[in-house]
């Protein structure tokens, strides 16, 4: 294992267009690469036994997954005039965006813990993601110190790939987000779709340590689950048929995008989750009949942002 710092670059150039269930997805690989198309639709939590006996009943759950799904936990490095935010909310057609992600639950780890070294964009209205296994410490010196870092298995070829980006347009720590997955993937005629249902989405502008059980705020209400399909081709009929008689809609839903809003560092875009959403999350869940009321949460609040804080 090898780290040595690589020459700089001109800053902004343009761009040329574990025990656990998440342990069980770190099987190694020299880089994973796959295209899909997305459709995303915002569940009310009041639908979700609807949606789910559903997707039993056609898919299988993802076997990488334990009964109640795996955490996944995202740093998203942006401009310090947040580009590849601009790139989402104006729709370019080609637009990208790094992240390390680590799947499980945070907490403390090691600098050797496992993380995916990101770059997702998207080309027209096709979803390519590609990323690599790294230890957790090589990962934060490749994005963080713009180190060009070496690791058995890692495609060095994409490692560097992710340095010039680094280097070229400046790019920072800006957000994090989290939340629970809950995974299907589908079999025969089925086969490379996946559904997932993201609960309890999180986010903080702070405290970037994946492995730091910090404090974060919902950036989505609690009250709705984020409904992602991912297929080769097209979202088999059924998929569509199912959201049409639950009335939901197809939603340009960027958990990033939504963080970066909610923390106050852009305005709330068109595609910003609606008020009557986001006003939810300032309220506790109510309590069963005959039980107390839950107390505020603690911590510096922001009245113009609304979120209600939770720990990891």
């Amino acid at each position: 294992m090898t780290r040595t710092h690589a020459p700089h670059t001109a800053r902004d150039a343009p761009d040329p267009a574990g025990g656990d269930a998440g342990d069980r997805l770190r099987a190694p690989s020299r880089l994973h690469a796959f295209n899909r198309y997305e459709l995303k639709y915002l569940l009310p939590v009041s639908r979700a036994a609807d949606v789910r006996a559903e997707l039993t009943a056609r898919m299988l759950p993802d076997r990488n997954a334990g009964a109640d799904g795996y955490g996944v936990w995202s740093l998203y490095y942006d401009t310090r005039g947040l580009r590849f935010y601009h790139e989402k909310i104006e729709g370019l057609r080609f637009r990208r965006k790094l992240r390390i992600r680590r799947y499980g639950e945070v907490g403390p780890a090691g600098n050797d813990t496992p993380v995916s070294v990101e770059i997702k964009q998207r080309v027209n209205r096709v979803t390519q993601k590609r990323r690599v296994l790294l230890p957790y410490r090589l990962a934060r010196d490749l994005c963080d110190r713009r180190i060009r870092v070496e690791h058995p298995g890692a495609d060095q070829a994409f490692v560097d790939e992710v340095l010039d980006l680094v280097h070229r347009l400046d790019l920072r720590p800006t957000a994090m987000t989290g939340y629970r997955r809950e995974p299907y993937v589908g079999a025969g005629a089925d086969l490379g779709l996946r559904v997932t249902l993201d609960h309890r989405v999180r986010g903080r502008d702070r405290d970037f340590d994946l492995r730091a059980e910090a404090e974060s705020r919902y950036i989505i209400s609690p009250d709705h689950v984020v409904m992602e399909v991912k297929a080769d081709d097209r979202a088999p009929y059924w998929v569509t048929d199912m959201a049409a008689r639950f009335g939901l809609q197809v939603r340009r839903i960027s958990k990033y995008c939504q963080s970066v809003e909610v923390f106050g560092m852009a305005p709330r875009s068109v595609f910003h989750v609606p008020e009557e959403d986001v006003a939810a999350e300032s309220r506790p869940p109510a309590p069963a009949a005959g039980e107390p009321s839950p107390g505020q949460p603690s911590g510096p609040s922001r009245p113009s942002h609304g979120p209600v804080r939770t720990q990891h």
